[in-house]
Order: structure tokens, then sequence, then C-alpha cells
């Protein structure tokens, strides 16, 4: 039965997100990703499924919305040197893993169901990208956003936008196109689509550098919030919006740009800050929006034809994203974690069906097995990431498979020997925000140097290039601390607001060096108890420091 409502977008909004709330909290409680749930809320909330039935198109411009504010949210850190630097592993496995992915679905579509070229081309070209918000989440949830593991799957996940924006061109040409006139089809319709991404990125580069960091500054003047928030909103759907209807760019490909522009400004962490509430909302939506597009029906109609598309999707994906980064001489461990978070399929593949299903290029049934394929392998990808855990420490133990991979990773520079043998004692800051940069500032102890662990990688960038020594990762990675030579440090002091964060980085210190004295803030009266139970050398929590100095300045005063 269908419940009829006049506010289909409250409705959508309400129901989705409550639904995707209850289910995620369930499945949470089980030890499983909440995207498992929203996915099957989703469902709940689908026309495959009885009762209340939302509204499929617009759940999918919401979660559009969700893409468009995760993408400009990458950008505001992700530099132009960031995509510099892995430009040669993106552009080379981008495109090479596209092209097998495409050959292996193709094949599979023409030899074993009999499907005309054009269609199996097509199916398999949308099991070849992967999806923005899938990648995204996985690297948050594995704190890899800002590491280089983040770093070469946003490049190569940019990559595979140009080409996606290139295939949507060319799919229309290539349907309508025949004989000699074909060649010079697609010639022209490759050009215009490359020139119109070039110009895009020319117009935002010297335009764009000029105006949206002047007027995201003016705006912070007036002092208002909600206009400043306003402001970042339109900073980031205004500019995907209208790189999409001017210049036929994706609106991902859009918001990412109109999120370097701004990097480059003195706000960043401020409006990042400000989209981040916005991007968890909607990234939820485009959960559950891939759940009502999901019939369940097709697992139990085409079962061999839903399993040889997930094992494409999740399998073969994975061990050509392995091959290839690791032919770049990368470690073992990266080449893993990089290939987890790229084993998935997302919107850019419900496009591709669309236009195939429009055209007449690709069978109704190519659209289901390409969802179904989509549905599962989204919601295996945490735990392909856990299983990849699990299997980089059997190499790591097995003697022959450890000799024959890489372990060490030759691109992850570490310390210099002469620094080693100089600095004999070190501090490690983790975390260089207000609090960071005074404990650097106003220690004078002449015998110790200070290294600094963060994640934002222009903090990193710019205390470089004073000298200081600094790395960018995951503080409780075992990795970025051996870079940060915790062996030699006297102690390690955490700077790191979020509590929750805080802990994760004592538990991963202790593991590596246990004896190490460690330093941290606390955010309120519990944690502070929690730290000094679990024996932390030193656990300053501010409104005791504050009421410390309020009555040192009564005492001092003379009545």
């Amino acid at each position: 039965m269908v419940i009829e409502h006049d506010l289909p977008l409250i409705s959508t909004i309400a129901m989705g997100l409550s639904l995707a709330f209850i289910c995620g909290f369930i499945v949470s409680k089980f030890k499983m990703s909440p995207v498992v749930g929203y996915l099957f809320a989703g469902i709940v909330v689908g026309p495959h499924t009885p009762g209340f039935i939302a509204s499929l198109e617009i759940a999918y411009e919401l979660s559009e919305i969700g893409i468009v504010l995760l993408m400009f949210g990458v950008g505001l850190h992700f530099s132009f040197k960031d995509l510099m630097e892995v430009k040669n592993i993106a552009v080379t496995g981008a495109a090479l893993r596209i092209v097998c992915t495409t050959v292996m679905g193709a094949g599979l579509a023409i030899l074993w169901w009999g499907w005309a070229p054009g269609g199996a081309i097509l199916y398999g070209l949308a099991l070849s990208v992967a999806s923005t918000v899938v990648l995204l989440r996985f690297l948050e949830q594995a704190k890899l956003q800002h590491s280089i593991d983040g770093r070469i799957a946003i490049g190569w996940l940019i990559v595979e936008d140009i080409i996606m924006v290139l295939a949507i061109v060319l799919i229309p040409v290539l349907a309508e196109s025949e004989g000699m006139e074909k060649t010079e089809a697609v010639t022209g319709a490759v050009l215009t689509a490359l020139g119109k991404v070039l110009l895009f990125a020319v117009v935002m580069w010297f335009a764009g550098r000029k105006i949206l960091p002047k007027m995201l500054m003016e705006v912070n003047r007036t002092g208002s919030r909600e206009l400043f928030t306003l402001a970042v909103l339109v900073a980031a759907i205004g500019v995907a919006f209208g790189a999409s209807k001017f210049f036929d760019v994706s609106l991902a490909l859009g918001a990412f740009f109109a999120g370097m522009i701004i990097n480059s400004s003195q706000l960043n962490e401020e409006v990042a800050s400000r989209v981040l509430p916005f991007q968890d909302a909607f990234a939820v939506l485009f959960f559950v929006s891939i759940g009502m597009l999901f019939d369940p029906i097709i697992i139990l109609e085409r079962p061999l034809g839903v399993i040889a598309t997930s094992l494409i999707i999740i399998i073969f994906k994975f061990c050509v994203t392995f091959v290839i980064v690791l032919s770049f001489s990368y470690a073992v461990k990266r080449a893993l974690s990089i290939a987890a978070g790229l084993a998935q399929i997302g919107e850019f593949s419900f496009i591709l069906i669309g236009m195939g299903l429009t055209l007449g290029l690709l069978p109704a049934e190519g659209r289901d097995l390409v969802l179904a394929g989509a549905f599962l392998s989204i919601a295996v990808n945490p735990i392909l990431f856990r299983l990849s855990h699990s299997l980089f420490g059997y190499i790591e133990n097995h003697e022959v498979l450890s000799a024959f991979f890489t372990m060490r990773d030759s691109h992850s520079p570490a310390l210099s020997d002469a620094t080693k043998q100089v600095n004999n004692k070190h501090i490690i800051l983790i975390g260089y925000g207000f609090l960071g940069e005074q404990v650097m500032q106003d220690v004078r102890n002449p015998r110790l140097d200070f290294i600094v662990i963060d994640t934002n990688r222009e903090k990193i960038d710019a205390l470089s290039r004073r000298g200081i020594e600094a790395i960018a990762g995951d503080a409780a990675e075992e990795e970025t601390l051996l870079r940060a030579d915790i062996g030699r440090a006297a102690a390690v002091v955490l700077a790191v607001p979020d509590p929750y964060e805080t802990r994760r980085i004592i538990e991963a210190v202790r593991a590596v060096k246990p004896g190490v004295k460690i330093l941290v803030s606390a955010a309120n009266e519990d944690e502070a108890v929690y730290f000094e139970e679990h024996e932390i050398d030193l656990v300053l929590l501010g409104r005791r420091e504050i009421g410390r100095g309020m009555v040192a300045f009564l005492n001092a005063i003379k009545v």
C-alpha cells in the first residue's frame, strides 16, 4: 500500500533520516558499519517493499547534494601540490583499471548473456568507476583522508570522474554515429569535452581565486554566523551547479575545484567546520537512495548474474588495483588499503546505466545487475577493509610472502640519519592547532626538539618551510609514529581536540613504545578522570587551569 503524502520533500527527509538512524544504530550494535543500516533503510522506504514509499527522485537529488558537499570538503584539504604528487599513479591507475574492468565486464556480458557490444561495454564501464561517497566515508572511518593513501585514492577518483565526464559526452555520439562520420563525431566530442573541462579549470584558477576567498572574508567580517554558513553553501553548491550547467563538468568535480580554490584562504578550517554537519546528513541520504533503487528480487531471479557482477566489482577490481599500486613501488599495506577503498561502485554507474536504457543500448536486466552489484559492494566494503588488514598481518608474518612483497614504502620519507644522531631526544607533538602552537612557542628547553604530526597537509608544509620537522599522517598508525622516530622520543604531547581520537592515539603510542611519557589535554572532567585512571603522565583540563589562573589573580589583588 502506498501512503499518499502532500509534502514529498519533507516526508522523504523525515522518513529517510529516521529509518537510517534506527537501522544504523541497530547494525552498529552488532559491530557492523552503519552504512549497512542506511542501505536497509532505503529498501524499507523504497518502491520494492510495501508501506510508505518515499520519492526516489527527491532522494536522488538530495544525495547529489551530499556528493557535492563531500567533494567540496575534500577540495578544502587537497591542494594542487597534493594532486601533482600522485598524478602518475592516479592517471595511470585510473585509466588501466577502467580499461581492465570494462573489458572484463563486456566480455562476461557478450560471452555469457549474449548482449550486443554497445550494451556490454556500457555495463563494463559502469562497473569500473568507484563511488565518491563510499570512498570518502571509507577514508574518514579509517582516518586516511590526509594520508598518502588518501591522496592517492582521491587523485585516482578525480581522474575517474574526468574520464566519466568524457564517457557521458561520448556515449550518445557513439550510439547515433555510423560510418565515416563516426570518427569525426567522436574526435569532435572528445575535444569539446576536454576543452570545457580545461576552460572551467582556467576560470576557477584565475577568477575563482580572486572572488571566492574575498567573498568569504567579507562575509566573515559581518560577524553573522548564518550569513557565513550561507556563503559557504553558495560557494559549494553554486559553483558545482554552474560548472555542470555552463561547462558540462560533473557536480562533484565542480565542487572539488571550488574547495581547492578556498583551500588557499585563511578560512578553510572554519569553512570545513560549517560544511561538515551538512555533509554527514546528505551523505546518509545517498546510501538511503541506493537502498531505494535496489530490488531484492533480482537476487532470486538472477543469482549467478548478481554473483558474477559483484565478483568483478569487489574481487577483480581489488586485485587489479592492488597490482597497479604495487607496481609503483608502494608498500603492500598501502596497496591493500587503496584497493579496498576503491572496490565498489556508485553514482556515476547509475548515470551510465540510465543513459544506456534511454538510448536503448542496455537491457533492463543490466540496470538491475549493476544496482545489485552497487548495493552488495557498498555493504561489503567495510568488511573488505578489515579483511585487508588481516591479510596484511598474514603476509607480514609469512616469511616467503613478506620477502616477495614490498613491506616498506619507498615513497614515505623518514627522518634523516643526521637528524636522528643530533636529536637523541625529542618531543612528538600530535596536533598543531592553537594549543600545539602555544606549546612549541613557550617550551624553552634547549635540549629538546619537536617533531609535529598533523593530518592537515597545509600546516605540515608551512612548518617544513620554517625548518621544523613535520609529518602528515594519522598518529594512531604505527607507520606514522615510526616515521616520527618514537623510539628516541622523550615524551608525546597530544593536542588533539577530539577525545576519541586522543584515546585511539594513546593506545597506538603505548603499543609502539610502552614507557614513553604522555601529556594530554582533557575536554571535560570525565575525560580528565579517565586519563588519570589510565596513568597518563600529565592531564590538563581547561576549566581547572582557568580556575587556578583566576584564583591566583584574585589572591594578588590588593584592596
